[in-house]
């Protein structure tokens, strides 16, 4: 049970579902949950650790990204947005070159849903870090940010302003005007526009997680020099 523990530390944590819920995946035996979990593979696409998509496979997952917009209530404003998805190979290679059009100042976000239920999360703040030192400590961190289901982290320069995030689900996430050095980006490291696409946040999935991810976290956390939630 020590694989499938992996992946229900942390079910359904971004899901607003009510206590009624019951997943598809309570029908299959633990011989079928076990299979599927231990599926990485679809076609060229290769997922990371950290998630795993519905058994129906509502959503193959695959590599591309597509343009959207976030509404923003408070400003009411609407953000240009790229969303990504890329195989495990070139993820955080991507992320990294991704992180260069933001400056060589920028402030970062940690986010962490270790410890929350269903939809809960800690975001932990940090300001004015310098990117050659940032990128340093991210490389360090390679297996937790590419593989931990509950760690997402965004980069930004408000100056720009400008965000790129690599999500708990390892999707990778523009948010920003002027975003055609981003394209240019995902266009360089195999990503082809499908504006059709669609994502594993878009159906049902699960995340898993480790105690050794939990430590990991707190010490990209202290790395970082972040204390306290933001």
């Amino acid at each position: 049970m020590g694989f499938l523990k992996n992946f229900f530390t942390n079910v359904f944590e971004d899901q607003a579902v009510a206590p009624s819920y019951t997943s598809s995946f309570d029908a299959l035996s633990e011989e079928e949950l076990e299979a599927h979990l231990g599926v990485s593979r679809y076609g060229d696409f290769e997922l990371t650790g950290a998630v795993r998509p519905s058994y129906a496979l509502e959503v193959i997952p695959s590599a591309g990204f597509r343009h959207d917009v976030y509404h923003d209530d408070e400003n009411r404003t609407d953000v240009p947005v790229l969303m990504a998805a890329a195989t495990k190979e070139r993820l955080i290679e991507t992320f990294m070159e991704l992180l260069e059009p933001l400056g060589p100042v920028v402030d970062v976000v940690l986010e962490t849903s270790h410890g929350h239920n269903r939809g809960g999360h800690t975001d932990l703040y940090r300001e004015h870090i310098d990117m050659p030192i940032l990128q340093s400590i991210l490389w360090d961190f390679e297996d937790l940010l590419a593989n931990d289901g509950c760690t997402g982290i965004a980069v930004l320069n408000p100056s720009l302003p400008q965000e790129v995030q690599l999500d708990e689900h390892k999707l990778l996430i523009v948010y920003g005007a002027e975003l055609r050095k981003y394209e240019g980006i995902m266009i360089d490291n195999y990503l082809d526009c499908r504006e059709e696409m669609k994502f594993i946040t878009e159906a049902e999935h699960v995340h898993s997680t480790t105690e050794r991810y939990i430590q990991e976290f707190q010490e990209l956390k202290m790395r970082l020099g972040m204390d306290s939630g933001y």
